[in-house]
């Protein structure tokens, strides 16, 4: 029994199996951890492919358009109600509203209007002025909606009751005739219906807080309402010619001015016009560009405050990243000591050597060239050196090594590596370049650049 009781108990040990799945996962669990390890430490460069473009300045404005109009105004009470569409021409004599004293006359044309069928020249009237809604339409301008409401209503109270004058006889017997006064127009021009108190303004009479459309009011003129005399009816414009007047600062209106005229995109349909320019400055110093116009009156007929963008660098080109552009120093060499040998007949110079016995030798350096003026070569530095004698070909003329300049560009990695490419800004704004295309020395479209010129030096490879 004591031997028993003597006796250690010894924990059994299970041998430790390796198999096949441990192994990878071991493996798969380096890899990992190198991955993180390596992404975390090493460089990380950011291409960029070269695209054609344009550049769009900070030239947006909310202009006020001024007009010639003339208001007209009622010469009795009444009801009015409108025939004339609004933003349609009218002639001389031509009829643009009545005045019924009595009222009766819209309950007769709502009951006309309501048999009355529309030909399929109407119909096509209508349908085009919808689809051209829907196509324009910016929700950041909801008060076209507005506009295009009562556009519609003056389309369908125009053609309807264009057809109902066709048969004056039926108005005549309904006994309503001798309370209707038709109204005709003065004189030729675009019939508009609102007011809004700018119509007699010019560029000298307006100020800055005319151009704060939060206190803007404009009165809409809505057939079927009872007027008294001497209250606005509707507006004429008569002149096709026409501006608008945008506020701005002193060296803008100069810059402007000497342009004498400036390409001008409508935001609202983007259409453009070249506008003629002139400046005005006010008693309190501000200054005001107007823009003056000979044409699309018409089109903005309605609108007050118009924004427009001014377009005054036309020109296309590459357009690149400013955080991709370097300058580069390089050493600047007569074209005249470049010349082309060895295998690949490539360009170099012919550089002068010496040996350990201090014989002088020649030695023919390949070199690329990244620029080039009239009589000179932007040579690479990554080979020569100041003070270094490069030979003239076929001469024994010697030329010391030490004028340097910079040239603009971007670093191409079309071959895997930082190749310096230069680049010829033709205007650039506060993130964008536009460069000139196909240069001998410069970009292509469809190249790609590093995105941020910085990240990388000279011929380092690019691991992407």
């Amino acid at each position: 029994m004591e031997q028993n009781g003597n006796q250690k108990i010894v924990k059994y040990r299970k041998p430790l199996n390796i198999n096949i799945g441990m192994v990878i996962f071991a493996v798969i669990f380096v890899y990992i951890i190198i991955c993180v390890f390596m992404y975390f430490t090493q460089k990380h460069i950011e291409g960029h492919q070269v695209m054609m473009g344009s550049l769009s300045t900070n030239n947006i404005y909310k202009g006020i358009a001024l007009r010639d109009e003339e208001i007209i105004t009622a010469s009795q009470a009444g009801y009015i109600n409108y025939y004339a569409r609004e933003g349609e021409r009218v002639g001389v004599g031509n009829l643009v509203y009545t005045l019924d004293e009595s009222g009766r006359l819209a309950d007769y044309l709502n009951t006309e209007v309501s048999g009355t069928n529309l030909t399929s020249q109407d119909l096509a009237e209508l349908k085009s002025e919808i689809l051209g809604f829907i196509n324009n339409f910016d929700p950041e301008y909801f008060s076209t909606v507005y506009d295009f409401k009562y556009g519609v209503q003056g389309t369908v109270l125009k053609l309807a009751n264009a057809n109902i004058l066709e048969n004056i006889d039926s108005i005549n017997q309904s006994g309503i005739a001798e309370l209707i006064s038709f109204c005709n127009a003065p004189d030729t021009g675009i019939v508009i219906y609102s007011v809004d108190g700018y119509e007699e303004k010019t560029i000298e009479q307006l100020t800055k807080e005319d151009f704060d459309t939060r206190s803007y009011e404009k009165t809409q003129l809505i057939s079927n309402n009872l007027i008294a005399p001497g209250d606005p009816v509707y507006k004429l414009s008569t002149n096709e010619d026409w501006s608008i007047v945008i506020q701005t600062d002193q060296t803008k209106a100069e810059e402007l001015l000497e342009k004498e005229f400036v390409k001008v995109k409508f935001l609202k349909n983007q259409d453009t016009s070249w506008g003629e320019v002139s400046t005005h400055t006010s008693a309190n110093g501000d200054i005001f560009v107007k823009l003056t116009f000979n044409n699309s009156m018409v089109t903005f007929c309605t609108d007050r405050f118009i924004d427009i963008e001014l377009i005054l660098e036309d020109e296309t080109g590459l357009k690149i990243p400013n955080s991709a552009i370097i300058e580069k120093e390089f050493f600047i060499v007569p074209k005249q000591y470049v010349t082309k040998g060895g295998n690949s007949g490539n360009y170099g110079v012919l550089l002068e050597t010496y040996g350990e016995d201090g014989t002088a030798t020649t030695e023919f350096i390949e070199t690329t060239i990244y620029g080039e003026t009239e009589e000179e070569y932007y040579l690479d530095d990554m080979i020569l050196r100041i003070g270094n004698y490069i030979i003239k070909p076929e001469s024994t003329e010697k030329y010391a090594i030490s004028k340097r300049g910079s040239l603009t560009g971007v670093y191409n990695i079309n071959k895997g590596y930082a190749d310096f490419k230069q680049i010829n800004v033709l205007y650039n704004n506060d993130e964008y370049s536009i460069v000139k295309s196909n240069t001998q020395y410069g970009l292509s479209v469809y190249d790609y650049i590093v995105l941020d010129a910085t990240t990388v030096e000279d011929d380092e490879f690019i691991y992407e």
